[in-house]
């Protein structure tokens, strides 16, 4: 026999999980920056070798850092 569902209570937004979304959403934030910075190293590093230049790696940090910063206010700003 095929019992009927309940349906479903809707998830209160101050609930423990809730909380724990929060808190891993802002955990991100201590890998992000230096992640982003560091593969932004290794993509200017490698393109070094590749293009046999020796200033990429530089640009390759920045742009990896600028890109961590937009991620960084993009969690910030949905947090709020």
């Amino acid at each position: 026999m095929n019992m009927p569902l309940e349906p479903r209570k809707p998830r209160d937004p101050n609930g423990p999980m809730a909380s724990l979304v929060k808190a891993e959403s802002l955990m991100q934030l201590a890998f992000l920056l230096p992640a982003a910075v560091f593969i932004g190293w290794i993509a200017g590093v490698g393109l070094d070798h590749l293009f046999h230049t020796n200033w990429i790696y530089i640009a390759g940090l920045i742009l990896g850092s600028v890109a961590g910063f937009i991620q960084m206010i993009r969690i910030v700003k949905r947090q709020m």
